[in-house]
């Protein structure tokens, strides 16, 4: 499978060369939307590949209409491996923390956005997932989220206090370290 940046130059090199190349009939305009085009089609194929099939159908589909004649084979192409992954059955999980596993597997390899579309989905089945909270939790430390990852992680601890243990050794909280009602929240005073 060629990676984006073959396709790229397999596609730059069939585009006009930069160095004073005679501008198309269209104008200096046109010279500029096919530049344009071309960073529209990388930006497409990053999606595909990360495996967000809905966001680069969209964009492809939107780009197909406009395309330069070098690129609309491609985007066709990528238009029909996007419609196969999409219309594959979604992922299913035999329980809850085999999905919490995946959630988890996706954060940690930086697909944030998936990662809590799944922790929620956890929590609309399971609303008393404290593991989601807590994943939820992280995540929003991650990506700076403070609010958030307070009232996740205050929420974890509700539903099971041992999460409380648990966050004061995780490295992930790094970032709320020195928010003072991080430090409440694991260090309660007692009365």
């Amino acid at each position: 499978m060629l990676t984006s940046n073959t396709m790229t130059q397999d596609v730059r090199g069939a585009a006009p060369s930069r160095k004073k190349a005679p501008i198309p009939a269209g104008g200096a305009g046109s010279h500029a939307a096919t530049g344009a085009a071309f960073q529209h089609y990388e930006a497409a194929v990053q999606l595909v590949q990360s495996g967000k099939y809905e966001k680069a159908l969209t964009a492809l589909e939107k780009l197909l209409a406009t395309a330069p004649p070098a690129l609309i084979e491609r985007c066709k192409m990528y238009i029909s491996t996007c419609k196969r992954q999409l219309a594959q059955s979604p992922l299913t999980f035999p329980s809850p923390e085999e999905h919490y596993d995946y959630a988890v597997s996706q954060l940690n390899t930086g697909y944030y956005e998936e990662a809590r579309e799944h922790f929620n989905r956890i929590l609309d089945e399971h609303p008393q997932a404290d593991y989601a909270l807590y994943g939820l939790a992280l995540l929003d430390s991650i990506t700076g989220h403070t609010q958030d990852c307070l009232r996740n992680l205050a929420r974890a601890i509700e539903l099971n206090p041992k999460n409380r243990l648990q966050a004061r050794a995780d490295n992930d909280f790094q970032s709320m370290v020195d928010d003072p009602r991080f430090t409440e929240l694991l260090y309660p005073e007692v009365p």
